[in-house]
């Protein structure tokens, strides 16, 4: 018996095994891009790299705008404040708590059926936004009405702080909404 071929085998197995637990294959080659991402039934961010490039990282806590509150890292507020200095590695840790947060609203919330990249435009705003502003928001009722060409022109709407439109903003959202369409 060869040993190589047993061993061979057996990673080829457990291979299989983590597919099926993870819910996307492994080899990048075998996966399509919009492919949902489920585990256990739920679905998760692919798409992080749209949330970083929009907050951009800031290692020091700043505000973004005179009307906004403390942020730091990735756009993380919640326990940002004045002169509070982080490294990256723990800008990639206030992210990943931020994402558990973002993705049980969006899962919690929406009622129908998503792409994987409805979903990340979904994440991307909610994690802008607030998973109040989402639940209350048009864009959920029209989304959870099965309207999505109307929730995807909704995200437009939400380019404003104070009633005044940021670039930014506007900018992020017509991202999100070619995401969201794609």
């Amino acid at each position: 018996m060869n040993i190589e071929l047993v061993i061979k085998g057996i990673i080829e197995a457990l291979k299989s095994i983590l597919e099926s637990l993870k819910g996307e294959p492994l080899d990048d080659s075998k996966a399509t891009p919009a492919a949902p991402s489920y585990v256990d039934g739920r679905m998760y961010i692919k798409n992080v790299d749209m949330i970083k490039k929009s907050e951009g990282l800031r290692l020091e806590a700043y505000l973004p705008t005179p009307n906004d509150v403390w942020t730091i890292g990735y756009g993380h507020t919640k326990t940002a404040k004045p002169g509070m200095k982080i490294t990256t590695k723990g800008a990639e840790a206030l992210l990943v708590h931020d994402l558990a947060w973002v993705e049980d609203v969006v899962n919690d919330f929406v009622e129908v059926p998503l792409t994987q990249n409805q979903y990340d435009a979904l994440c991307s705003f909610v994690y802008n936004l607030g998973g109040t502003n989402f639940g209350k928001s048009t864009l959920l009722r029209k989304l959870n009405d099965g309207d999505y060409e109307g929730a995807a022109d909704q995200l437009l709407r939400w380019d404003k702080q104070k009633g005044k439109v940021l670039r930014g903003l506007t900018i992020r959202r017509k991202e999100e909404r070619e995401l969201f369409l794609k």
